[in-house]
């Protein structure tokens, strides 16, 4: 079955004049009505996800595995409809690294779970006894998503939860409701009903899911703020957490990096999806033997890389997804103006695009302890620090309470890992930055959260161990 994207906004979106109005970000134009479902209808999902999870359990892996790959190839089918739907909601263009990557990167990540293998692990075996360590379902959990990557990190949350037997209840971004309701619906294509449910509702909704007593896991990514309210409300029932929190990630250009082979990885590891990425490049630190030749590298990159509507076939980047993060930017790049710092690009909203374009914004000849450095920008604007010393620019790098990601830029790769076992972050690339896999483990340290995402140990993640021990002989 394909549908249109007609088709597919229409099965999600609420009858006008019931819901909640939502905007293309990109024009102001009315997209359509999200529904609004309250906590009662929370209280459903999770009755009938309960209800329905032994049976999903009782396919064992094999089963499972099977059906994910079904609904991986009726995601495939829909691909563009879904495309369309997340870039006029999201904002992001449909090219590039924008929605068709990111769907591209939702079936993509669905199937490489699928074929994650998780075997038991013998973890003694000698005379007397042999201990194998096997994953259970945990039941329940609690998927609640973000609105710069609804699709794709959902989709980390949804594959490996039913991979490993769990009924998932889904809890989309107040800002994107459209485009992850129409991915669950897709799923549910496929799926035996009721396994997965998603309640598009506000805080109140939020709230009694992480403090829910029928959820035995939540999976959260988002701000730290909000982490920890959802570390409090889940205490009571101690449900199992995995939180991929705010990340202001350093980079450090060593001093014999070459500067024009690493200016396009800068760029895209800083821009990718305009700036909105937790694991982005948000901090930029490099040697005052190469910052000019950096600084003007990426601004002459920048030069040639087009922004504009989401639906224009050309665009390659698009606007701020919502207001209050567009203010964000706004206000941080005001405060680095008045403390001097050079505007190499950019530095004023571009309204000639729309009202929430923010140009892609290059700040130099700033310092730590400015609020753009210091804070989380999660938009198109990059504070490039100049330093002296190796020793100065890791201790820059891990003064923050962060510690999602980091990068080292270089021309000796072995060389370099003296710098990356010192910096405090839960993944360190090496001339590159925000790439993800999904075998390789993702998540982070500090106050950037806890728990890991992706291959065998995102599988484990969302299961409960049990230790099974025999007599020998």
């Amino acid at each position: 079955m394909v549908l249109s994207y007609e088709e597919l906004l229409a099965r999600v979106a609420a009858p006008r004049g019931t819901g909640r109005p939502v905007r293309e970000p990109a024009t102001g134009d009315a997209l359509a009505e999200a529904p609004e479902h309250g906590v009662d209808d929370l209280e459903t999902a999770v009755r009938t996800a309960r209800a329905a999870q032994p049976a999903w359990d009782a396919l064992g892996h094999e089963g499972r595995i099977r059906v994910l790959n079904q609904v991986a190839d009726h995601l495939q089918d829909n691909a563009e409809a879904l495309a369309q739907l997340l870039a006029r909601e999201q904002g992001k263009p449909l090219n590039g690294q924008g929605a068709r990557f990111e769907v591209g990167g939702t079936i993509a990540w669905l199937r490489a779970t699928a074929a994650t293998p998780l075997e038991p692990e013998v973890v003694v075996e000698d005379e007397s006894q042999r201990t194998e360590l096997v994953y259970r379902p945990l039941g329940v959990v609690a998927a609640i998503g973000p609105w710069n990557w609804p699709l794709m990190i959902g989709m980390w949350q949804i594959a490996p939860s039913l991979r490993m037997g769990n009924a998932v209840v889904v809890k989309p971004s107040e800002y994107v409701p459209l485009s992850v309701l129409a991915l669950v619906s897709l799923v549910n294509d496929v799926l035996p009903p009721d396994v997965l449910q998603a309640v598009a509702g506000g805080p109140d909704v939020g709230a009694r899911l992480t403090a829910h007593p029928g959820i035995a896991k939540i999976m959260f990514t988002g701000s730290t703020a909000t982490g920890r309210r959802i570390v409090e409300s889940s205490a009571k029932n101690l449900a199992r957490l995995t939180l991929e929190l705010g990340g202001n990630d350093a980079g450090i250009v060593l001093p014999d990096a070459e500067p024009d082979g690493i200016v396009e990885g800068l760029f895209w590891g800083a821009f990718l999806n305009t700036g909105m990425t937790c694991a982005a490049l948000k901090r930029l630190y490099v040697h005052e033997s190469l910052y000019d030749r950096v600084v003007d590298g990426l601004a002459a990159y920048a030069e040639k890389v087009p922004m504009g509507r989401s639906l224009d076939e050309d665009s390659l980047l698009g606007p701020v997804q919502n207001r209050a993060q567009f203010e964000v930017v706004e206000r941080l790049v005001e405060d680095a103006k008045a403390r001097g710092a050079r505007i190499v690009t950019g530095g004023r909203p571009a309204t000639e695009l729309g009202d929430l374009f923010y140009p892609i914004t290059l700040v130099a000849d700033i310092a730590d302890g400015a609020a753009l450095v210091d804070e989380e920008q999660f938009g198109p604007a990059l504070p490039i620090i100049r330093y002296s010393d190796v020793e100065e620019a890791i201790a820059s790098a891990n003064r923050l309470d962060a510690g999602l990601g980091a990068s080292v830029w270089t021309s000796d790769v072995a060389g370099a890992r003296a710098v990356v076992d010192r910096l405090d972050a839960g993944t360190v690339w090496v001339n590159q930055h925000g790439m993800v896999h999904p075998f390789a483990p993702f998540g982070g340290v500090k106050a950037s959260g806890y728990g890991l995402e992706f291959g065998v140990e995102g599988l484990k993640s969302v299961a409960a161990p049990k230790a099974i021990t025999t007599p020998v002989g």
